[in-house]
């Protein structure tokens, strides 16, 4: 018989072992995720005698994690803006820096004081959109996606969250399905890696859709179509704002600032200082 403590510390190991990053932290995912607990009640009954049949089904996902599979994939949910997002391998998985992007761009929405209409490409999850359409109650919504899986994903999170009545959901290639729409702000987590530096991200990142990480020789491919093209959808005033790479930011300015149709151009930065999204406004 095996208790909750004897389990956790006994994965641990095997993950210390394996070379995963955050073991600990890891294993307390994957166990509360097959018991449907809370986090804390690990702790709180750490001495509780767990079921061989539970045992087992937890003994897989480490073997998973062992692998490489990323923890989001392994549980199918990943936390973003404070919603639990539904993910899969067909997505890329959100990270906490992406916030800083839906936070200014939706305070730039909710400051206009009237209905408003966003595009999010490359939507994936939707958690960008998902969570604008949250803290923007008067915001519409197109989530563009080039890959119909995806989309799937993102209509799913969009329903589970209640906003699916504000979002139109367009499968294509960037703003190819967005012909003749205006909006008031686009927004895009586009792919941002170059190519040749694929293959030396860590195996778990490896593992999400190349389509969502490969960003052409330079990784900035996606920032000169976006950019060229965006000027045609957007109001005058309107708002185009981009995450961009460690490194990038200067990259992308320097793009925007050779484009006359733009100007304000500007930079968020993520708790560390870094800048993470490259803002602009169309003239």
């Amino acid at each position: 018989m095996k208790t909750v403590a004897d389990v956790l510390s006994s994965a641990t190991a095997r993950l210390i072992a394996g070379g995963i990053d955050s073991p600990r932290l890891d294993a307390e995912i994957l166990l509360a995720h097959v018991l449907n607990w809370r986090r804390l009640m690990l702790y709180v009954d750490a001495e509780k005698i767990l079921p061989a049949e539970k045992i087992l089904r937890f003994n897989e996902l480490i073997a998973r994690r062992l692998t490489r599979i990323p923890v989001a994939y392994l549980v199918g949910t990943k936390e973003f803006f404070g919603l639990n997002f539904a993910v899969n391998e067909s997505v890329l998985i959100p990270r906490p820096e992406t916030e800083i992007l839906v936070e200014g761009v939706g305070e730039f929405l909710r400051g206009l004081g009237r209905e408003v209409t966003f595009a999010d490409l490359g939507t994936g999850s939707g958690a960008i959109a998902v969570s604008m359409l949250k803290f923007v109650p008067s915001a519409r919504a197109a989530m563009v996606d080039i890959s119909a899986q995806a989309l799937q994903v993102a209509k799913f999170n969009a329903a589970k969250f209640g906003v699916e009545g504000r979002a139109e959901f367009f499968c294509g290639d960037m703003f190819a399905p967005l012909d003749g729409k205006i909006f008031d702000a686009i927004v895009s987590n586009p792919p941002y890696i170059p190519a040749a530096d694929i293959s030396t991200l860590q195996a778990e990142v490896r593992l999400e859709p190349r389509l969502a990480l490969d960003g052409g020789a330079d990784g900035l491919s996606f920032y000169r179509r976006i950019i060229s093209d965006a000027p045609k959808f957007l109001s005058a005033g309107g708002l185009l704002a981009m995450e961009v790479g460690f490194n990038q930011a200067a990259a992308v300015k320097k793009i925007l600032a050779r484009d006359s149709r733009f100007s304000d151009i500007q930079t968020l930065r993520d708790l560390s200082g870094i800048e993470r999204v490259v803002a602009a406004a169309r003239r």
